[in-house]
Order: structure tokens, then C-alpha cells, then sequence
């Protein structure tokens, strides 16, 4: 286990630069995860970890010791990719155990180390199988274990879940969670996925075009978000954005609800108004009326997509609603949990909660 320390960190692909000066600290034994869209530079800053791509500026420490210029098997970390990377040719145990023995330890370690990975990862039965025999979900745990013999400082995942199908997607979050609950390992680990990042980490980086927008715990993400791409970005399905205007009496939003509320801004100042969809009231106070669109049923749940004055929203109710596309429903918008942005710079002005 080791800390993990990125400060400043800059990357250019020639006069391109795609990393802005990453700041991110992490704490012994913490479960880190980078989510962000595709090209947001999570990848990039993984690699960089690991030594894969090189650092323009800034520094990368693991462990209070400089690796920048370190060569990718001297900086005491294990990789698990998104395709594996099994030998073929090789059984389950060969290819947990080929790390150890390139470095040269002896047949006996190997075997301790390989049952010892094998047992914590459930795949005593099939040490004698090649990769080929083997299911998506149990090629990722070998890929794993692979990693786990090497008792290295820090893990490194790269999108390990992605080629999975969505019900083994749910299963591995678990195994990686207690995986990691087990061995008590500093984790950084990269996705797309909210979902995975909300449901498995410790402390979530939200990064967009190489910068980071936020980093904190995923309910801190999800209650404050700083911004409106935080904002839309956490939570499934995502916060609704309308827009408002701050009136003397509070906010009056999509021209129809006024609601209650002391925005830090003028009177007359446009923002938007965030408001996530379980959070919208059916014949709630202050009740408006929205169109329906679309009905979702997903047996907990019913997901209805809305139009309110010509703006699309997400409704997320607990009841079994039984309304058709094109009739009217009433929906309270007014919600302690309620946010507020500035519309021009994307800032959080105040949320309620």
C-alpha cells in the first residue's frame, strides 16, 4: 500500500497540450476512481501513473518517492486492463504466476502466491484452464490475480468491466469492492461508468477536457456538485436543467413555477435550476403541469420523460404510474435538494441542501 501524489501534471502531444495541470492527492489504502467522458484525459492520466506515457511537466509521486522518470516495473504498481492481456498458450496459473517468475522466484513462491490469489479470487478449480476456456468475468479475476501476486504499492484498473455484459458488470463491482476491502490496497481506477464510479469508490475525480472539475466523496459529487457538468454528469438519470430567472421573491423557473430561494444574484439575473429526477414531486406543492412523453416502468420504479414550456425533463417516481404519452401530469418542482447555477459560467451560485 502506498500513497499516491499528482501534482501540476502536464501532458502535450507536441504543441497540443491535453493536460492542464492535475492536481490529485491519494491517501494510503483509498480507492480512487477518474470518471469522466471519452477523451477527458482519465486514460492518459492512468498511464502516466504507470509510467506508459510520459510526463511533460508536473510530478507523480508513489509513496513520497519521484517516478517520473522511472521505468514502468520500478515504480512498485500492478495494471489491470480492459482486454485482459492473458497468454493464450498459458494456464490460469502460469499466467497469474509469469510476473514472479521473470523475476526470477523460485517454483515453491510461485505456487504460494498463485493458491494464495486463486482461493481470494475463487479460482482454485481453475488453475489448469487457458484463458480460452474461461468466461469474461473470470478472465478479468484472472487478470487479477495476476496483479495480486505481485503485492505491488498501488493497483492501477483501466475500464476492467467494460467488455462485460450488464448483469456481470454489477456482479465483478462487487468482487473488486470486497476484493479491495480485503487487501486494504491504494486503488486508482479508471471508468465512464458514474454508476461504477458512485457504487465502488472512496473519492471520485471528475475530469473533463484534462482538467479536473471536482474531487470528493461520491454522495459529496451527487449533494454539491460544483458545477453544471458535475451536476449532469452524476446521477442516473442525469439532473434536470431548467432554466430560471432570480425574481425579488425567489426564483421563478421555465416561466411557470415560483419557487422560494436567496440565490447570490441580482434580481433579474438568468440561471439554471437543477433539480435531480427523484426529486420531482407528482401534485406536489406549487404543482405545474408537464406533457408526457415517454413511460418507463422498471418495476421499482416508473421513469416518465416530460415536456414543461418546451423543455425536456426526467421524472423518477417510487409509484406505479398508469398515464399514457400526451396526457397532462402536475409535478411540484420545489425540492430542499434543489440547486442553482450561474448559466454563463456553469458555477454552482447555492444549492439547498
Amino acid at each position: 500500500m502506498a500513497t499516491v501524489e499528482i501534482s501540476n501534471l502536464k501532458k502535450s502531444y507536441g504543441a497540443v497540450p491535453v493536460m492542464h495541470g492535475v492536481d490529485v492527492p491519494i491517501a494510503d489504502g483509498e480507492f480512487v476512481i477518474l470518471v469522466g467522458p471519452s477523451g477527458c484525459g482519465k486514460s492518459t492520466l492512468l498511464r502516466m501513473i504507470a509510467g506508459l506515457e510520459s510526463v511533460t511537466s508536473g510530478e507523480i509521486s508513489i509513496d513520497g518517492r519521484r517516478v517520473n522518470e522511472l521505468e514502468p516495473k520500478d515504480r512498485d504498481i500492478a495494471m489491470v486492463f480492459q482486454n485482459y492481456a492473458l497468454y493464450p498458450q498459458m494456464t490460469v496459473a502460469q499466467n497469474m504466476g509469469f510476473a514472479l517468475e521473470l523475476a526470477g522466484r523460485s517454483k515453491v513462491e510461485i505456487k504460494a502466491e498463485v493458491d494464495k490469489a486463486a482461493d481470494i479470487l475463487s479460482l482454485t478449480q481453475l488453475l489448469d484452464r487457458k484463458p480460452a476456456q474461461l468466461s469474461g468475468g473470470q478472465r478479468q479475476r484472472v487478470a487479477m490475480g495476476r496483479a495480486i501476486v505481485r503485492h505491488p504499492k498501488v493497483f492501477l484498473f483501466d475500464e476492467p468491466l467494460s467488455n462485460l455484459d450488464a448483469k456481470l458488470r454489477v456482479k465483478m463491482r462487487a468482487e473488486i469492492k470486497a476484493l479491495h476491502q480485503r487487501l486494504k490496497s491504494t486503488i486508482v481506477y479508471v471508468t465512464h461508468d458514474q454508476i461504477e464510479a458512485m457504487t465502488m469508490a472512496d473519492k471520485i475525480v471528475v475530469m473533463n477536457g484534462g482538467r479536473v472539475e471536482q474531487i470528493g466523496s461520491p454522495l459529496e459529487l451527487y449533494d454539491h456538485p460544483n458545477n453544471l457538468f458535475v451536476a449532469t454528469f452524476m446521477g442516473s438519470p442525469a439532473m434536470n436543467i431548467l432554466p430560471a430567472k432570480v425574481t425579488e421573491t425567489g426564483i421563478t423557473v421555465a416561466g411557470l413555477a415560483q419557487l422560494p430561494g436567496k440565490p447570490n444574484a441580482a434580481v433579474g439575473t438568468e440561471i439554471s435550476y437543477g433539480i435531480r429526477p427523484d426529486d420531482i414531486v407528482i401534485r406536489g406543492e406549487g404543482a405545474v403541469p408537464v406533457e408526457v412523453q415517454v413511460v418507463e416502468p422498471t418495476g421499482a420504479e416508473t421513469h416518465v420523460t416530460a415536456r414543461l414550456a418546451g423543455q425536456e425533463i426526467t421524472i423518477v417516481s417510487k409509484d406505479r404510474l398508469l398515464i399514457k404519452p400526451g396526457e397532462m401530469l402536475m409535478v411540484g418542482l420545489a425540492s430542499p435538494r434543489s440547486h442553482v447555477f450561474e448559466t454563463a459560467s456553469g458555477k454552482r451560485i447555492y444549492n439547498a441542501s
